[in-house]
This record gives C-alpha cells, structure tokens and sequence, in this order.
C-alpha cells in the first residue's frame, strides 16, 4: 500500500531500463500479452455499446477513507483516501497521470499548462472554462485561490494539517501574493525563482480547487466570508475541518454535495468504510456516454476479497499475487493487468529509536548497506509475486519509464548476499555470531570500529513492525528476517495494519511513538511525475517519518526544486540509491499486492483501466457492455 504523496504526471517518457523485469513469465497462465513494456496482461481495445449499471470495485483490507476535505492531513493521506475518494468528487487542478505513464491527461485537467514569467517568481494559471460545479456555479480561479488559502491557514494551525508540507519550501509558504484578475485567471507570485518543472507537477499538481461560493464560513449556516483575510480563512478551515472529522456525516452533510469530479457521494459506512457514488450530471470532463453508479466494497482480507472475484461479484478488483498461480480460473470472466507504480516500496529505519541504540547503529552506512544485501529483491519476485514485479533500489525506479532513473538504481548497487553482509559488519568491529546475535567488540569511531554512539556489547538486536496486508509484506520481511539471523542480526516482528501505522507510526508531531518500532513496513510512496523526495528524504519533511537526516540530501533535493538543472532530481535519486535511507523493495506489478482484474462485460478508455495500477481509480470511463 501507498501513502498519497502528490502524484503528479509530466509528458515526458524514456526508454525502459534492460534490467526492469518483466511479468509474464511467472504466471501459469498460457495467453498473458504484454501491453505496455513490463507490463502483466493487457488492456483490450474499446469496445460494444455503453450501458449504465452499478459498478463494484474491491477495496485492500485496512484501506478505507478517513477524510474528505481535499486538504488533507498527513495522518489521513494515503492513496485511498485522496486518490480512490476525494478525486471521484473533487479533481485536482492538473491530472499528471496517463494510463501506466508518469504524463499529463490534458483533458482531465481543470487548466491549462501554468505559464511563467519574472525570472520564474510569477506563475499564471488559466482555469479551462468547461468545468463547473453540480450546483451549477461555474468553477473559477478564486477557487482555486481558496484551496491555496485555506491550505495556508492549515498549517498555520499545525504543520500536520497538510502531509506534503514543507517549512518555507513550495506551497503555501513561498507564495507572496495572489490575485486574480478574471474569473479564469490567477497569478501567483513566488518569493524567489524555481524549478518550473517541480512547482508544476508537484506543488500546483496538488492543488485540489474547493467551491468558495459554497464552502467559505465559519458555520453551517454563516454568511460567505472573505476568504483571503487570514483570520477568516482560519475559520473556515477550523469549521471545514471538523465537518471532516465527522465521517458520520459524509453523505448527508450539504457541504460535501458540491462537487466538480465526476460523482457525488450518496453513502458512507464509517465503521466499514464502503460508499456508493451517483453520478454528477454537471460533471464538465471527459466521460462515458452512459455513466454508471459506483459502489466501493471494503473487504477485511485478501482471500475474502479474491473469493468474490472467483464467484464474479466484483466488477473491478485484484488478484493477490498470491493468487497468482491461478489467474487462468478467472481469465474467461476478468481481464487482467498488472504494472509496477511510479513509487517506491521499503522498510521504513526509525533513526530517532533509542531502544538497544538503534538510532545510532542504523545512522551507520554501512549497517544499512548490510541489511541491503539480506535482501533477496529476485528471490521475492520469483517466490512471493509470481514474477510480476520488478526489482527497484532507490525512490525512483526504472519502471514506468521516468528520465529521471540514475544509473545506479538500473543495477543492484547491493546484490544479495548473506557473505557480503557478515563481511562488512566484521569490518565495522562486530563479532558475528550467525544464528545468534551479533555484538560490537571494538567500540569507536575509527574505520574497523562499530561507529559513534555505539557502546561495546551493544547487540544488533531490534523489531519491525509491519501491516499485515498485502500478504506480500509479510512474505518479504519474514525472508529478510531469516536472511539476517544467518548473519546474526536479530529482527523481532510485530503485526501492525496500514491505517493504524500511518496515523500514528507515520506521524512526526508523534514523538511518543519514536521508541515503539526500529523498523517498519506499511507499503510505500507514489512519486511526483518529478520526483523528487521533498517532504519524505529532506530533514524537516513531513513525511519524514523515521528522521533520516542527511545535509547533502538535502543540498540535492534543494538543488531539484530550487535550481534548473534538469539532471538535478536525477542526482537527488543517485545519491539517496547509494546512501539507503531506507531498505527499498522491489515494486509488485499494480497496488495492493496484486493484479488489477476487472469484468469482462465493462469496456472503455483503455488507458481508464491502465491506471488503475497506478491507484487511480476512473470509472467514469468505464460501461457495460451488456
């Protein structure tokens, strides 16, 4: 699973590195095609005649949504909650995602491409005039205005009411002024020039305009207030805010049935999660001629939810890769597709633990170099994926294709290898005592020494949490457990599920959790179509949720979104590929830990389908065919 950082899409593709894997080969299925390159299956051409229905999509264990305001805290911003549920009512201002690629959809998109001017301090943004609100009201650039405004009273209120956040980086802290000089116009001016590229698709990309005719009061029933007075865009925030907090409300709450996306919450189960959609008949963007309801079904395990794709109740959902050797069971009534997301997967180092000196042994390069070569990358996509995934070493793979790969990460920097990991820790003054427990023995700071901070007799002894779905997750730590107990690394696991992790463990304002794990494994990130690691890798990232802190990671990722070196994000993903700041894993082909299925009786915009593994979910593409 993914927590939500911005995913945002450029039009700008290379060709797909040698090393990537591609998926066909581990299946039992006889008739697999490949679709895009790496890809798992293939997505039909369009077909039939539309028809509406009822359309059923499955939703992972532990995954439902828990916010509905498109400005969302980092507790709550996984990729369900914004991607699969606010972007179904409220699009974002650019749509930077194209079916498998890392590529703006230009006619998703709520604007035209941003133009700059002033030394790259003044972006202008023309809102496209086809889209408008379900009330009727037509959406315009004060809306957008009022997104930015509120998000800036957010974390005004605290730095955690926005989960990309960064201090005095990006939006909203960067932005002087606003203003907008007709009703599709708004112009921002910066506090100092950037990277046009990086404000695009990764700061104005998550711009998620709100409905300021309808939304900006302080109370249900107040007058509209102004909401470019701070004073005012703080209360509202407060009032919008605690109107989300109130999942009860969801679909009875007039506020959330205003909406610009393509359907309108009808109900939402707040102890399941599930929901149903109608859809919005204002709705100004591309779509089916015949749109269907949509009904979200949260299921409580990954057997549970591959047995109603078995009987044919689901119309869109996975097959667990578990599953995978019997995909050929389902293939007469399900399409199938499967490809790795732009994003990275990894086991999360807590370099703020204290516990045994944690945060001292992993802040040792060469102890997270080690746990590298525990990892056995091609080992989990033969046994745990079926051979539908693709090994991947740093935050920015080599598929989907991105011209931001660096060299470094095309090739295992770290190959397996249980030898070279007991070699490296004997040569850091660690006695190995294979089986067992390792202790440092030569205690200091020199090159054959255990490192700063590290007393002699302290043992290479700490736990990992991890979320029990996927079941892949586990599948892989318990390897990687067994693989570092030959080397004397004792790793103690703990179970943990992925909402629970994320708004808590995930959460830097939460230092009381700093002491609860070493290690942790809730899933991954989605990159930005640039991506850079702002927010995630950079010291005061709000996403930062281990504390890796690292001065010439920082020099690079500001160098990506400050300068314009186009090379410079791809040197920011060099750097952090060899400095591991975390045990990157191999991306399974799709989300969830599994292969996208949908029924062989929908049909629609191809890429509609594609994306799916790239967690968007777009059924207003989609119809019966019969």
């Amino acid at each position: 699973m993914r927590v939500a950082y911005p995913a945002i899409r450029m039009a700008v593709l290379a060709a797909v590195g040698a090393t990537a894997l591609a998926a066909c080969g581990g299946s039992s299925s006889s008739n697999q095609q490949l679709g895009p390159s790496g890809a798992f299956g293939k997505v039909p051409a369009e077909h039939g005649t539309p028809h509406a229905g009822n359309i059923t999509v499955a939703f992972p264990p532990g995954a439902t949504p828990t916010w509905i305001m498109p400005v969302t805290p980092s507790a709550n911003g996984s990729v369900y909650t914004a991607f699969q549920f606010q972007y179904e009512m409220w699009r974002p201002l650019y749509w930077l995602v194209n079916g498998v690629a890392p590529a703006e959809y230009r006619p998703m998109s709520l604007a035209a491409d941003p133009v700059w001017s002033n030394s790259d301090r003044t972006v202008t943004i023309k809102v496209k005039s086809n889209y408008k609100w379900s009330d009727g009201q037509p959406l315009i650039s004060k809306d957008v205005e009022f997104w930015l405004d509120e998000l800036a009273a957010g974390v005004k209120v605290s730095p955690a009411n926005w989960g990309p956040y960064v201090p005095k980086l990006g939006i909203p802290d960067q932005i002087t002024s606003m203003s907008t000089p007709d009703n599709s116009t708004l112009v921002i001016n910066l506090n100092k020039s950037v990277n046009p590229t990086w404000f695009w698709e990764d700061e104005l990309g998550a711009v998620v305009p709100m409905p300021s005719h309808a939304w900006a009061k302080a109370s249900a029933s107040g007058p509209t207030l102004d909401f470019t007075n701070p004073a005012n865009a703080t209360k509202i925030y407060n009032f919008l805010s605690a109107q989300s907090k109130s999942t009860k409300t969801y679909s009875t709450n007039p506020l959330w049935q205003v909406v610009d996306g393509p359907y309108k919450l009808t109900t939402f189960d707040n102890t399941t999660g599930a929901f149903t959609m109608t859809p919005n008949s204002a709705y100004g963007g591309p779509h089916t001629s015949a749109m269907s309801k949509l009904t979200a079904v949260p299921f409580t395990s990954d057997t549970a939810e591959f047995n109603a794709i078995k009987a044919g109740s689901i119309d869109a959902g996975y097959a667990p890769l578990v599953d995978l050797p019997q995909i050929s069971s389902i293939e007469s009534t399900y399409n199938v597709f499967g490809y790795p997301d732009f994003g990275w997967s990894y086991v999360a180092y807590n370099f703020k633990d204290k516990t045994g000196d944690f945060n001292n042994i992993i802040a040792q390069l060469y102890i997270r170099q080690a746990i590298a070569h525990l990892e056995d990358q091609a080992g989990y996509i033969k046994a745990f994926f079926h051979g539908a995934g693709g090994q991947a070493y740093g935050p920015v793979p080599s598929i989907p294709a991105s011209p931001y790969t660096p060299a470094n990460a095309m090739v295992n920097p770290f190959p397996f290898s249980v030898t070279d990991a007991v070699n490296l820790l004997k040569a850091h003054g660690w006695t190995v005592n294979a089986g067992g427990t390792d202790v440092c023995s030569k205690a200091g700071t020199g090159s054959g020494d255990c490192g700063a901070g590290i007393p002699a007799g302290t043992k290479l002894a700490f736990n990992l949490v991890y979320s029990t779905s996927p079941q892949i997750i586990q599948e892989q730590i318990t390897d990687l457990v067994s693989k570092a107990k030959q080397a004397g690394i004792n790793i103690t696991l703990a179970s943990s599920n992925f909402n629970y992790m994320i708004a808590n463990y995930n959460v830097v304002s939460k230092p009381q959790f700093n002491n609860k794990w070493a290690m942790e494994d809730f899933g991954g990130f989605t990159n930005s179509t640039y991506p850079t690691t702002l927010g995630v890798f950079n010291c005061t990232g709000s996403f930062n949720i281990g504390g890796y802190c690292d001065h010439t990671a920082d020099n690079l990722i500001q160098a990506s979104v400050n300068g314009s070196n186009p090379s410079a994000v791809k040197d920011e993903a060099s750097y952090l590929t060899a400095n591991q700041p975390a045990l990157f894993q191999p991306n399974p082909d799709s989300p969830n830990g599994g292969i996208v299925v949908f029924s062989k009786q929908m049909s629609g915009l191809p890429i509609s389908f594609e994306s799916l593994s790239q967690f968007q979910l777009n059924p207003e593409f989609w119809y019966f065919v019969k």
